[in-house]
C-alpha cells in the first residue's frame, strides 16, 4: 500500500510531512522544527491494534494534567484537558483508559458531556466515548485506580533512603492508559503540560520542560510541580517519578537526580554524559530536546533504562564502578533519535525504535570508547540474537522485524534491527549511510514511521534505482520474514581472541588461576562466562567461584551470566547470592531467565524459586511480575 498521511480538514499541517517515497533526495538542511500538530499516518500499515483510537474522525493534539500524588490511597487524581481535532462531521472521540475511575466528563465552558466505558478487554483496557457535540476541548475529572499497571509506589523500605516513599511510571507500551486518559498510541503524538501536586518535602520531575525546579505553594503540606512538552511526542512518553530527589549537573545540558544516598555513585558513572551527547550530535545531527537528564530510579525499576524526552529513567543497576555499563545510557540517548524524535506508529514495528538505537548505541561507543569495546558490544548482542534464533527457531513468526505479535515485542528485534542497519551500511558504505541516516532523522522528525515506509524511504533516498543494490541488500526479507538473511554483517570476533583461547583453555582443563580475568573489561568477561560449557561439576564451579569472586560480583551483568550457569548446575554455594539479587532489584531483563532457570530445576530449584519470590514480588514492578507470573506457578 502506498503511504500516505491524514491532514483532518480543520488542521494545516506543515510540508514536511511529505511521504517519504515522494522525497527524492535526502535534504542536509538545517534541523526540522517540531510542528504544532503533529501528522497522523492512514493505511493498514499504521493501524493499531492496540488502541482504540479513530484519529481518522477525531484525535487528541494535547493534553494538560492536573493532578495530585495519594501515597496512601496509591492513586493520581485530579483532571486531564483534552485538546482534540476533528473532521467537521465528527460526533465522538474515542480515548484509551484502564482500570480510570471516570468521575465527569466536560468541555470548556464546563457543560456536560455524555460519555460511555465500553467493554474491557484485559490487555487494551476500555474504550471511553465521549459524545462532543461540537467541543474542541473536553475536560475529564478522574483518579488513577490502586493498581495502575504504569505506576508503582514505593514504601521508605523499597528505597535507598528508607525515609520517604517513592512514585514512578512507565508507560511503554500501552500502561499510560491506566494514569491519562488519552489515546494512547504511538502514531498520535501529543504535546503535553501538567501541574503535579506532592506531599512536602517530595519533589516532582517528569519527561518534559520543568517550569517550577523547586515548586510552588499548594494545600497544606504540599507542593506543586510544573511541566511543559512543547514537542508532540508519543503518548507513552509522558513520564513522571517522585520522591526524595538531589539532582547533580553534569555539564551545561546535562545532569542527574537520584535520591541522596544514591546520587554521588551515580554522577561518577554518569560523568561522560556530556560528551555523549556531542558524540550523538556528531554523527546524526543535533539533539532537539534542550536538556538531557537522567534520574536513577530505586532498584524496583523493571527495564534498564526508559528513554522519557528529556529525562532518561534509569535502573541502578547499571552502576557498576566503572562505566563499564554506560552503554545503557548511550542507547537510551541515542533514542532521542530513534523512538522519540521518529516513533514507530503501531508496537509491530518497535524495531524501529529499538533496532536503529541499539545500531546507534554502537556507533557512539566506537566514537566515544574505541573500535575495540564497540566491536565487543557489538559481538555480545550477535550472540544474543543467535541464542533468540536457536530458542525460537529460525522460521519462527517472532523473529521477523515487523512483529504483529503483541504490544510488547521480544528482544531480537533490538540485535537484528542493529544488524540489518549494520548490513546496510557495510553495504553502501560508512559515509553515505550516516549521511542518509542524518537526512532520515531530520526529514521525519516529530513524526510517526512505519517498515512499510522506511522502506519506501529507503529505496527512494538511499538505493535510488540501483537494481543491483536493491537485489543484494535483501530488504524484505529483512523486516518481513523469519530468521536471519544470508547477507547479514557479522561483527569481529577477533575482538574476543585472547578471551576464547583462555575458553578452550579452561574447558581442555586448565585451571582457573591461569584465565586472566581480573584484567578484562565486562564484555570480555561476559563471553567468557557465556561460552562456558552450560554443564560443569561442582568442583569446577568453585574453582571459578572462588578465583573470581563471582557470587560477590558488583557488576549486575556478570553476576547474572554467573548465576544463569551456577544454579543451572545445582551450585548450592550461589544461592545466597541468588537470593540477594533477585530480592535487591526488579530489572525483568535479569529477574525473569533467574526465575525461569531455578523453576527449571525441578525439586531442587522450584522452592527456592517459589520461596524468593513470595518475598521479591511486592517489590516488582507489573512489568515484572507480568512476565514472572507466567514461570513462578
Amino acid at each position: 500500500m502506498r503511504p500516505s498521511i491524514l491532514a483532518l480538514p480543520i488542521l494545516a499541517y506543515a510540508a514536511a510531512c511529505t511521504p517519504a517515497a515522494e522525497q527524492a533526495q535526502p535534504q542536509t538542511a538545517a534541523a526540522t522544527p517540531a510542528p504544532t500538530v503533529a501528522p497522523i499516518l492512514t493505511g493498514e500499515d499504521a493501524r493499531d491494534a492496540s488502541s482504540y483510537a479513530r484519529p481518522a474522525e477525531a484525535r487528541v493534539t494535547h493534553v494538560a494534567l492536573d493532578l495530585a500524588a495519594d501515597f496512601a490511597a496509591r492513586r493520581l487524581s485530579g483532571t486531564a484537558t483534552l485538546d482534540v481535532a476533528a473532521t467537521r462531521d465528527a460526533k465522538q472521540i474515542v480515548l484509551d483508559t484502564k482500570g480510570l475511575e471516570i468521575r465527569t466528563v466536560t468541555d470548556d465552558r464546563g457543560r456536560a458531556l455524555p460519555h460511555a466505558l465500553g467493554a474491557a478487554d484485559a490487555d487494551r483496557g476500555a474504550p471511553l466515548t465521549v459524545q462532543l457535540q461540537g467541543a474542541r476541548q473536553i475536560r475529564i475529572a478522574y483518579a488513577s485506580a490502586p493498581g495502575a499497571e504504569a505506576l508503582q509506589w514505593l514504601s521508605p523500605a523499597q528505597t535507598a533512603g528508607k525515609v520517604h516513599p517513592f512514585l514512578f511510571s512507565q508507560g511503554q507500551a500501552i500502561l499510560n492508559r491506566t494514569w491519562i486518559p488519552t489515546q494512547d498510541s504511538p502514531g498520535i503524538r501529543q504535546t503535553w503540560e501538567a501541574r503535579i501536586v506532592v506531599p512536602e518535602p517530595l519533589s516532582a520531575v517528569m519527561s518534559g520542560e520543568r517550569l517550577t525546579p523547586e515548586g510552588e505553594p499548594a494545600a497544606t503540606g504540599t507542593r506543586a510541580f510544573r511541566f511543559r512538552m512543547d514537542k508532540p511526542v508519543a503518548p507513552y512518553l509522558i513520564a513522571i517519578a517522585v520522591g526524595d530527589l538531589t539532582f547533580q549537573p553534569l555539564g551545561p545540558r546535562t545532569g542527574v537526580y537520584a535520591e541522596p544516598a544514591t546520587l554521588p555513585a551515580a554522577a561518577a558513572e554518569l560523568v561522560d554524559t556530556e560528551k555523549m551527547v556531542e558524540t550523538a550530535e556528531g554523527l546524526y545531527g543535533p539533539y532537539r530536546w534542550g536538556r538531557y537528564d537522567m534520574i536513577v530510579l530505586p532498584p524496583a525499576f523493571p527495564y534498564g533504562g526508559m528513554e522519557n524526552p528529556t529525562l532518561t529513567f534509569l535502573t541502578p543497576t547499571f552502576i557498576a564502578g566503572d562505566r563499564s555499563l554506560n552503554g545503557l545510557v548511550a542507547h537510551e540517548l541515542a533514542h532521542s533519535w530513534s523512538g522519540n524524535l521518529v516513533t514507530n506508529a503501531v508496537w509491530a514495528d518497535s524495531w524501529l525504535n529499538e533496532g536503529f538505537t541499539s545500531y546507534f548505541e554502537n556507533r557512539i561507543m566506537e566514537a566515544l570508547y574505541g573500535p575495540r569495546r564497540a566491536a565487543q558490544e557489538a559481538w555480545l548482542s550477535w550472540a544474543d540474537m543467535e541464542k533468540a534464533l536457536k530458542e525460537l527457531g529460525p522460521d519462527a513468526a517472532g523473529t521477523r522485524l515487523h512483529d504483529d505479535s503483541g504490544a510488547d515485542s521480544g528482544g531480537i528485534v533490538y540485535d537484528k534491527g542493529a544488524t540489518f542497519l549494520r548490513t546496510l551500511e557495510r553495504s553502501v558504505g560508512r559515509a553515505r549511510f550516516d549521511a542518509y541516516l542524518t537526512s532520515y532523522f531530520d526529514r521525519h522528525a516529530f513524526q510517526p514511521m512505519t517498515s512499510a515506509r522506511f522502506l519506501a524511504d529507503l529505496r527512494a533516498n538511499l538505493v535510488r534505482g540501483d537494481q543491483a543494490l536493491e537485489r543484494s541488500l535483501l530488504l524484505d526479507q529483512w523486516v518481513y520474514q523469519p530468521g536471519l538473511p544470508a547477507n547479514a554483517a557479522r561483527p569481529d570476533a577477533t575482538a574476543f581472541a585472547p578471551v576464547d583461547s583462555a575458553v578452550a583453555a579452561f574447558n581442555a582443563g586448565g585451571a582457573a588461576a591461569r584465565v586472566p580475568y581480573g584484567g578484562w573489561t565486562t564484555a570480555e568477561r561476559l563471553r567468557f562466562l557465556n561460552a562456558l560449557p552450560r554443564t560443569l561439576p561442582q568442583p569446577r564451579l568453585a574453582e571459578l567461584d572462588r578465583n573470581f569472586k563471582l557470587s560477590d560480583s558488583g557488576n549486575a551483568e556478570t553476576l547474572f551470566a554467573w548465576l544463569q550457569l551456577a544454579l543451572a548446575n545445582r551450585y548450592e554455594p550461589a544461592v545466597p547470592a541468588a537470593e540477594r539479587f533477585l530480592l535487591a532489584m526488579g530489572r525483568r531483563k535479569f529477574v525473569a531467565p533467574l526465575f525461569e532457570t531455578l523453576m527449571g530445576q525441578g525439586d531442587w530449584g522450584q522452592p527456592i524459586a517459589r520461596r524468593l519470590y513470595a518475598r521479591a514480588r511486592p517489590m516488582y514492578h507489573a512489568v515484572t511480575t507480568s512476565a514472572v507470573d507466567k514461570v513462578v506457578k
